[in-house]
């Protein structure tokens, strides 16, 4: 019996607690970004230790934060600065995208961390997605007047 205050988990339920498969969370301690279980295969018990750690991977992966730069960042290197809040009157340079009448995208490349050429990209993908949205959007309206037509007909026939 534990007779520690601190949880003990088998491997699937603490692969459920940080929802992750257990098959990753076996390669995370395989490639060191996370602590060795107690105890061997089946036996093996993690604690709120290993929960952490998982917890604070999945947070950085989720913003982009390659596995290699996670395991500096667990073995103490400084994390990236934080960006500071805007101050009033403080002076940012932004792109505008008017995608269409009424339509307009703001993109502060610096606060978004996107380089020149990923701006183009975005603003490539902004624009083409919304060219095939007025696209489907005039293919249905095409076919709506052609369907009222009809039925009109059918009901003047009738």
């Amino acid at each position: 019996m534990n007779t520690d205050a601190s949880p003990s988990y088998p491997l699937a339920e603490l692969a459920v607690l940080a929802d992750l498969p257990p098959r990753t969370v076996r390669y995370y301690v395989q490639i060191g970004l996370v602590d060795r279980p107690e105890g061997e295969t089946r036996a093996a018990r993690y604690g709120a230790r290993h929960l952490e750690q998982l917890l604070q991977i999945r947070k950085w992966t989720a913003a982009g934060v390659s596995l290699e730069r996670i395991r500096e960042l667990l073995h103490g290197a400084p994390p990236p600065v934080p960006p500071r809040e805007r101050a009033i009157g403080s002076v940012s340079v932004c792109s505008h995208l008017t995608v269409a009448d009424g339509i307009e995208v703001v993109i502060d490349p610096q606060r978004a961390g996107l380089s020149p050429e990923a701006v183009r990209q975005f603003i490539q993908g902004v624009m083409t997605a919304f060219k095939a949205a007025q696209g489907e959007e005039h293919g249905a309206s095409q076919e709506d007047p052609a369907n009222t037509n009809k039925n009109e007909r059918q009901a003047r026939e009738s």
